[in-house]
């Protein structure tokens, strides 16, 4: 008999079309791993918030994956920073619709799911392994905003998991400092999706998708800590010193379908189109992108940029490396482990257009180190993104955790209240 997941992922929906809002990096590893794990026999139920009032309620993927939306009180879209009110509804739709004593793991992902799993843990001597994805400590040193609710509840959460899965080494030494008694930590890091590979020369691809000059591609939700207003800043210096016939060009996939002008290629908000003054003609704005069609751009970019003001781990700049793309990206969190500096691409300080600009001309001028970062890039790439050995290790960690609560786990007062 399969072995079953049950995977909380309370706002990432991980069948959503990436670049829109919440579909990112966690929708993406969600959807990811589940396929993984699928493969390696475990059956997989992903339970997330039933945000798109078009998409079914349950939805198969893979060979024995399936999500299952709830409504928690609310159907349609709610914002993350909302939806810590609605996690009693949305527990209480979970034990309607699933039997929960079923399954053999709880995965959580993000704090609003991990404080599902730990109540899961508590009323039915479920196992729980969490994945954090961005902890509340780091988005306050890059925001200088502090969620103390958020933090507290981290904090119980990385104490009350079986097993805590980090990133990168830079998240495991956050949790470290910040946590006392915390739970096992093991360092996984993300996988990339087998569409993103190389695919070609290049520098031919580049010019026979009509790209002339150098071309620097953007993936991500178009928010400020994402650092898509820095990059349009560096990208203005940028073109200042270049001269017209060799003017780079810049491509930036994400945002909503409906926030960009389908004539002009331009954002319909303000900020961002007066941060465009003077570059209009060299910026083109896509939109939400397929797996494919972020693989091509990558592909065809001298280099991608990753600027975020922080970032646990940085996928896109993981699925940019495996396509021999080089990445400019902020010397921040688990960026700092991912891209490696001179050797698959640059860091640079964060929030700085000027570095971030001379980067970029760095990359523009100089050819043979561009393809030299590019080589490395799918080298090491190859070598620490690829799911199969990491599912390999996250099968064996679910294991040992239900071989060990077999033996030792005793419950204490099941069936009681939680509170949140």
């Amino acid at each position: 008999m399969k072995r079953k997941a049950l995977f909380i992922s309370d706002h990432g929906d991980p069948l959503a079309k990436l670049g829109g809002k919440q579909a990112g990096g966690q929708n993406n590893y969600v959807k990811q791993l589940a396929l993984a794990l699928d493969e390696k026999g475990w059956q997989v139920d992903v339970v997330t918030h039933w945000c798109d009032v078009a998409a079914p309620q349950i939805e198969e993927f893979g060979t024995a994956c399936r999500v299952i939306r709830v409504e928690a009180g609310h159907k349609g879209f709610v914002s993350k920073d909302e939806m810590y009110t609605m996690l009693p509804d949305f527990y209480k739709d979970m034990k309607n619709i699933l039997a929960l004593e079923s399954y053999d793991m709880i995965h959580t992902h993000y704090w609003l799911s991990g404080l599902i799993g730990k109540k899961l843990k508590e009323e039915f001597n479920l196992p729980f392994v969490h994945t954090s994805h961005s902890l509340g400590w780091a988005k306050a040193k890059a925001t200088g905003i502090k969620d103390a609710r958020r933090i507290k509840a981290e904090r119980a959460i990385l104490k009350a998991a079986d097993q805590v899965i980090a990133t990168t080494n830079n998240e495991k030494q956050l949790i470290q400092d910040k946590i006392v008694s915390h739970s096992p930590i093991k360092v996984i890091p993300i996988g990339v999706d087998q569409a993103f590979k190389v695919r070609g020369i290049r520098t031919h691809l580049r010019k026979s998708a009509g790209y002339e000059t150098p071309l620097f591609v953007f993936a991500g939700r178009l928010e400020e800590t994402k650092g898509i207003f820095t990059l349009l800043k560096a990208f203005q210096l940028l073109v200042k010193k270049t001269d017209s016939e060799s003017t780079p060009r810049l491509l930036i996939a994400g945002g909503e379908e409906d926030a960009i002008d389908p004539v002009t290629k331009l954002p319909l908000d303000d900020d961002l189109r007066n941060s465009l003054a003077g570059i209009e003609e060299y910026v083109e704005f896509l939109g939400p992108q397929s797996q494919d069609e972020l693989a091509m751009l990558f592909n065809i970019a001298t280099a991608t940029i990753v600027p975020s003001y922080y970032e646990s781990f940085g996928m896109v700049a993981a699925e940019a490396q495996a396509c021999g793309s080089p990445v400019i990206a902020s010397d921040v969190g688990g960026l700092k482990n991912v891209v490696q500096d001179g050797i698959t691409g640059l860091l640079v300080e964060t929030k700085n257009e000027i570095d971030l600009a001379i980067a970029m001309e760095v990359l523009s001028i100089n050819i043979l180190l561009t393809e030299r970062l590019s080589r490395q890039a799918v080298r090491i790439a190859k070598k620490d993104f690829d799911w199969d050995s990491i599912s390999d290790r996250v099968n064996s960690m679910y294991e040992v955790i239900i071989s060990d609560r077999n033996k030792t786990y005793i419950s204490d007062r099941p069936g009681r209240d939680i509170s949140w």
